[in-house]
């Protein structure tokens, strides 16, 4: 049986994983995220989508090199999560305060959750690549939900500030598209990519 290494410290994306049949082994990956997307930024990756990609190949890419030794042959999949609203990239707000600014400008809109995903096959050196994208339609949570939504700390955790499988799934009106995108890590994205690979989804059932 193959490997799956996931690059990520997201628990909502192994659980994600394991839910779906697959138990990966998680080795997060040395990214500087803020300094990378900065760099990257000044670079010209100014779209939601090119940004969430490019963090997923550096992420898939690092923990590919960390892992090499210890997992030969191993699949390494990279992942990183924005919320594009207004064509503006939204990863994880900083505060309390950023939180609610936010929400201020998603309630009773969508925004398009966007996430990159990358993975590095470490038995052929074959790497395959793609992005997803759900639309997400936000209720309207009155200011004292907000308040404990705040106060509950998961929206400084997640991008976006939101959930669609935690505690601010009640402030979620609908989806369109692929819902466990929006957890992080769209499944049919992935077997997709490892299909690209010759790897059987089935096969990687734990």
């Amino acid at each position: 049986m193959r490997t799956l290494v996931l690059a990520s410290a997201s628990p909502a994306r192994k659980a994600l994983l394991i839910s779906a049949g697959i138990t990966p082994y998680v080795q997060v990956s040395d990214v500087d995220e803020p300094a990378l997307q900065a760099q990257l930024l000044a670079g010209g990756v100014l779209d939601p989508a090119g940004l969430c990609q490019e963090l997923a190949v550096a992420k898939a890419r690092s923990t590919a090199a960390g892992v090499r030794s210890s997992h030969p042959g191993a699949l390494v999949v990279g992942c990183d999560s924005v919320l594009d609203l207004d064509g503006r990239a939204w990863g994880k707000p900083a505060d309390g305060t950023e939180v609610l600014t936010r929400w201020s400008a998603m309630a009773g809109r969508s925004g398009v959750l966007r996430t990159g995903h990358h993975v590095v096959d470490l038995a052929t050196g074959a790497e395959v690549g793609a992005t997803a994208s759900t639309v997400v339609r936000f209720g309207r949570p009155d200011p004292a939900e907000l308040a404990a939504y705040v106060a509950s700390g998961e929206p400084l955790r997640v991008a976006g500030a939101f959930t669609l499988d935690g505690l601010g799934a009640a402030f979620v009106d609908g989806v369109d598209g692929d819902p466990s995108n929006v957890v992080g890590l769209s499944l049919p994205t992935l077997r997709g990519l490892l299909s690209r690979l010759g790897v059987r989804w089935t096969d990687l059932w734990s």
